[in-house]
């Protein structure tokens, strides 16, 4: 289970978890986050940061985390609740849900970035950790599988925008389809991109 440039952290227990989110970058949809705590008993192979891995891998992988975990959650901040607070709170507030989630409470996080929730966890930051720790890379996994089914299945919702490709990242396709039908209920209007389109729309 050692990944590339392991990270090293001075808790020796079992109960570590690991966490990390995704969906920082679009311009739709909510920011979602996953907590594991792995079984250093039953392992899995093949663990990495979820953008590295092909959509068969990481599919196959999510069945396997979720089957062989001590514990797992996976859990989200809304478009509102990142328009509201900002894309960097909703984000670490996700982060925080999917810990506090967690059925078997960890003694120690690792969290994917350099900031930590606040929270009461005995924690560290892994900047790189999706592809440093075993634990973060099964939460990547966990978080991406979540998001990219959940966007798919928003491209039949609000179809012509292309969700199921991009998955609310600011494409060509998707600024075009902006342009064309508009801004949906899940786009982020907070957004620099989204909030220039609301704009020009205000002034026709």
């Amino acid at each position: 289970m050692t990944i590339l440039e392991p990270f090293v952290t001075s808790y020796r227990g079992i109960l570590l978890a690991g966490c990390d989110e995704v969906g920082r970058g679009p311009l739709a949809g909510d920011v979602v986050a996953a907590a594991v705590i792995l079984d250093f008993d039953n392992p899995i192979s093949g663990l990495d940061d979820s953008k590295k891995l092909t959509e068969k891998k990481r599919e196959l992988l999510f069945d396997e985390i979720q089957l062989k975990a001590r514990s797992w959650c996976i859990a989200r901040a809304s478009v509102a609740e990142i328009d509201k607070i900002n894309i960097l709170q909703a984000s670490l507030l996700a982060m925080a849900r999917a810990v506090q989630g967690l059925h078997i409470q960890p003694e120690h996080v690792l969290v994917d970035g350099n900031k930590l929730p606040k929270w009461q966890y005995q924690a560290e930051a892994v900047v790189k950790g999706d592809s440093r720790v075993a634990a973060i890379s099964a939460a990547s996994i966990l978080a991406k599988v979540t998001r990219d089914r959940e966007m798919v299945l928003l491209d039949k919702e609000y179809p012509g925008y292309g969700f199921a490709e991009h998955k609310g990242y600011p494409t060509k396709v998707h600024m075009d389809a902006l342009d064309k039908l508009g801004i949906t209920p899940i786009h982020r209007t907070s957004y620099a991109p989204v909030k220039a389109k609301i704009e020009q729309m205000q002034l026709f």
